[in-house]
């Protein structure tokens, strides 16, 4: 049995120079103090993160134009033919990808939502100097302003608007792939079922989506017409008594755990690679007991996309074993920081936000354990594709007692902690707080699950870059409006966006820049 390294510091005043293979096993929360200038040598290469230099927030009772609550942000992309510096700053447009639209499944409560890319025009200021004095107004380095008439909202191979609806156990055939839609009669029948997570963009404004339902990932041309899709291979499918079910409402025997999809994809700065992360293991990888840390166990995809848009397989897949946390801070490690985005730098190195289920958000009080961007490298990990872990339900962390174990015979990827969001100094700077047992509106909300990378353009530090990092509020606000229907959520949990300056080794840099 693999032993887990444990964190057991509550502030780290620098980062961990271990790197990961095995999972990073959280007992206590993971909280820096640490101002900046922290380095770890990884990967063939120096990272250094500079800090927290800004932070932005939209209201939860924003309209988008459709007239529904704005969501926010499953995924974010800055367009890098927009981003430009300024005389005080940076300027920018930038495109947010929400989910399937507001819905409460413990009330059974789903909405007929049409998946969408909304824009915003972009400003940001960076901020390096002492705590600014007042809790809101000191969120305003970043500005994000919708812009209606441009968002893109998204149809299926059938032309029909895509829908938030769960599909339950019912299937179609269109154009050679199996789909998840709603049943005749039911909410959304007929449309394409579509939970959108993730988002990447192609030089000619046509984009990938990542989504939870099917764990597909979807191509769009630049109107939102759906043209075709990578499927899920045998691994993934998710099945239910030998039969094929996408539904988000339980959980399936083989393949991706519901609500446990495609959460991450991103397409390297030259265009050619496109990667996909499972959010979290799939079934048979976690399957001991009801710990929720077996899900540790999740698994990588790498799809050659230079020349043909839409491969069939994978060119590589790979495991890699994310952190596990103890959810109350009591010691007991019992969850997995599930990852929720990935910003891809290059063909073997990517960045991966892991977070935990704790936050303004929520509903619980439990303590905010772990929220960390890795530096993952997939050099030197066994490459699956091909064999019985992905052209069947092979697991590559088989049941062990009551523990999932990674099988010996695989190397996983490589990580590293770069970025700890859980900073109490850089976010009081702010006037943010992590004090969830007293959560209010200034408190780091619970799913940050949105990431874009882009060059800081400053000739005296070619080399650095803004990595930015959003929330997704689940359209939760007190005055929700979802297809003309008001609803109360509960709470209102604003759109926070956080920027990180970063200086990246060289060959990373020129990538992002395009040299």
């Amino acid at each position: 049995m693999r032993l887990l390294r444990t964190i057991l510091l509550t502030t780290l005043p620098v980062l961990p120079t271990l790197a990961m293979a095995e999972p990073l096993a959280i007992k206590e929360p993971f909280v820096s103090s640490a101002p900046g200038e922290e380095k770890i040598d990884f990967a063939s290469g120096s990272f250094v993160n500079h800090g927290l230099v800004g932070v932005g927030r939209l209201s939860a009772d924003l309209k988008d134009e459709k007239g529904d609550t704005l969501g926010s942000f499953s995924s974010m992309a800055i367009d890098p033919k927009s981003w430009s510096k300024t005389a005080t700053g940076y300027m920018g447009q930038l495109r947010s990808l929400p989910d399937r639209g507001y819905n409460n499944p413990d009330k059974g409560l789903f909405f007929d939502y049409q998946g969408r890319v909304l824009a915003f025009d972009f400003a940001f200021t960076p901020y390096s100097g002492p705590a600014l004095p007042a809790a809101v107004t000191s969120q305003s380095q970043i500005e994000l302003k919708p812009l209606d008439g441009k968002g893109v909202f998204l149809t299926g191979l059938d032309g029909k608007p895509t829908t938030g609806a769960d599909p339950a156990d019912n299937t179609v055939e269109m154009d050679g792939y199996t789909l998840p839609v709603p049943p005749a009669g039911a909410l959304g029948a007929g449309s394409l079922s579509f939970d959108a997570e993730s988002l990447a963009y192609r030089s000619d404004g046509s984009f990938y989506v990542g989504d939870e339902y099917a764990a597909a990932v979807y191509l769009f041309g630049p109107d939102g017409k759906l043209k075709g899709l990578i499927p899920p291979g045998p691994a993934l499918v998710p099945t239910k008594k030998g039969k094929i079910n996408f539904t988000s409402m339980e959980a399936p025997d083989t393949g991706r755990r519901n609500n446990q999809g495609l959460e991450a994809i991103s397409l390297t700065p030259d265009g050619k690679t496109l990667y996909a992360v499972l959010q979290s293991g799939a079934l048979q990888d976690s399957s001991a007991g009801k710990n929720q840390a077996n899900r540790a166990t999740t698994r990588i995809y790498v799809y050659d996309v230079a020349s043909d848009p839409l491969p069939k397989t994978p060119k590589a897949v790979y495991a890699i074993e994310l952190p596990v946390y103890s959810k109350k801070g009591d010691g007991k490690i019992d969850s997995t920081a599930a990852q929720s985005e990935m910003v891809a730098l290059d063909d073997h190195r990517f960045l991966l936000l892991a977070r935990d289920g704790a936050g303004h958000g929520c509903d619980c009080k439990n303590p905010e354990m772990f929220k960390a961007i890795l530096v993952v490298d997939t050099s030197g990990a066994t490459n699956l594709a091909g064999t019985d872990y992905e052209t069947g339900t092979k697991p590559i962390a088989p049941a062990k007692d009551d523990r999932n174990v990674l099988d010996p015979t695989i190397t996983p990827a490589r990580s590293q902690v770069l970025v700890n969001l859980l900073n109490a100094t850089q976010l009081g700077k702010f006037g943010l707080n992590i004090d969830n047992a007293k959560s209010n509106d200034l408190t780091l909300s619970e799913k940050w699950e949105a990431m874009t990378l882009v060059p800081a353009l400053d000739p005296a530090a070619p080399n650095d870059a803004f990595l930015f990092v959003g929330n997704d509020n689940d359209f939760l606000t007190r005055k929700g409006v979802m297809k003309g229907q008001s609803y109360d959520a509960g709470l209102t949990n604003d759109t926070l966006v956080l920027a990180y300056r970063l200086t990246l080794p060289e060959d990373l840099a020129k990538a992002l820049a395009g040299k």
